[in-house]
């Protein structure tokens, strides 16, 4: 099946012959008395919705197995429970702000260390420690969009025994499948393109290895971050619009992203490949697209505060992947928990803003856009 008859078509109530699977809200579960086993016993270990769910989330990714958390963080967090005292994770210095903030303060109670690369793409050897036991990637990169090539960082990290976990939030299995390109695991925040419209909070990890997907059940088991039956519902109801909606939301941000870089009142345009002819190429071999988020910076002389104020449809808000347009301030919003000198580093200057295009008629946003540039003069 393509991906969106997967989205679609994954799920049936053959039982009952249900075009929609019902929705089980039981904590708890009959179980046989003979042999303490009924298939469910508590919905924090298992739960019929949340299972349909998983198996939704495994067939978009071409996984063995998937797994439903309750936030993006949490999902996150269950990538990183698999690591030891010693071990030390590689990540790129644009990565997203939360998990910075865990790397920052979590990492050193648990003896795990984290060190950052400008440019992952350009891992050699020599950058691999015994100690290196995961590469954390995010391709494009929030918010820089920065592409790494992730057959050839799996090919490296592979050949030192090192994992390769892949954030996949910005493009979603729609556009990239990094387990078919060789990833170890992948990670989303499924609060952003796969529920899609700014009204619950979901985390997805998808993984073919059985001994990480043991570790996964039990990070759901033991720290009990689950996603609940009502929500995971609700994530499945989302994901059968996912690809219809990105669709749009990515010809819009094309369109936007044109726009914005003929301009001469935007000095910078961050977008999948913009940044070198190889980046481009890399991204065109790993994905079908990229994606709706993009990142800018105004000229000097216009003012950001009056830009952002002026504008009626996107959103001044934290997050991204809903259907309605959202812009934000990566600096003080997004990546707020990371030093100055760590977003200097990673390119994210307090005037970049970051732009998740929604689903609206794209001359509406066109418009919106040229008359707030004009209110920043």
């Amino acid at each position: 099946m393509h991906i969106q008859t997967v989205a679609v078509q994954t799920l049936r109530d053959h039982e009952h012959g249900a075009v929609v699977p019902p929705v089980h809200l039981a904590s708890t579960f009959e179980l046989d008395a003979a042999t303490d086993d009924g298939g469910y016993a508590y919905q924090r270990g298992s739960n019929p919705t949340r299972a349909q769910l998983e198996q939704v989330l495994a067939a978009l990714d071409g996984a063995e197995h998937g797994f439903a958390f309750a936030t993006g963080m949490a999902a996150t967090a269950a990538v990183f429970s698999t690591l030891e005292v010693g071990d030390e994770v590689l990540l790129p210095t644009s990565v997203y702000g939360g998990t910075f903030r865990f790397v920052d303060k979590v990492f050193p109670a648990r003896g795990l260390t984290g060190r950052y690369v400008d440019d992952l793409g350009a891992l050699t050897d020599e950058d691999f420690t015994p100690a290196t036991r995961m590469v954390f990637v995010e391709t494009p990169a929030n918010p820089t969009l920065r592409v790494t090539d992730l057959r050839r960082l799996v090919e490296l990290a592979h050949r030192h025994g090192a994992l390769v976990a892949v954030d996949n939030t910005f493009m979603t299995p729609v556009l990239q499948r990094p387990l078919e390109l060789g990833a170890d695991v992948v990670v989303q925040s499924a609060t952003k393109y796969l529920a899609g419209h700014s009204d619950l909070l979901a985390g997805v990890v998808t993984t073919s290895d059985p001994a990480l997907a043991e570790a996964y059940a039990l990070a759901q088991k033991a720290q009990g971050g689950v996603l609940s039956p009502s929500d995971s519902f609700r994530l499945i109801q989302a994901i059968k619009t996912l690809p219809l909606r990105l669709e749009r939301q990515q010809d819009n941000a094309r369109a936007i992203a044109e726009f914005l870089r003929d301009r001469d009142d935007v000095t910078t345009v961050f977008f999948p490949g913009s940044h070198s002819e190889q980046e481009a190429r890399i991204h065109a071999s790993q994905a079908d697209g990229p994606g709706a988020v993009l990142s800018f910076e105004l000229a000097a002389g216009l003012d950001r505060v009056r830009f952002v104020e002026a504008l009626r449809y996107p959103v001044y808000a934290v997050s991204l992947g809903g259907v309605e347009s959202l812009i934000c301030r990566p600096a003080t919003m997004t990546h707020e928990a990371m030093t100055p000198e760590a977003r200097a580093t990673a390119g994210i200057s307090d005037e970049l803003l970051r732009l998740s295009v929604g689903i609206e008629n794209i001359d509406d946003l066109l418009e919106d856009l040229a008359q707030a540039l004009a209110s920043a003069r």
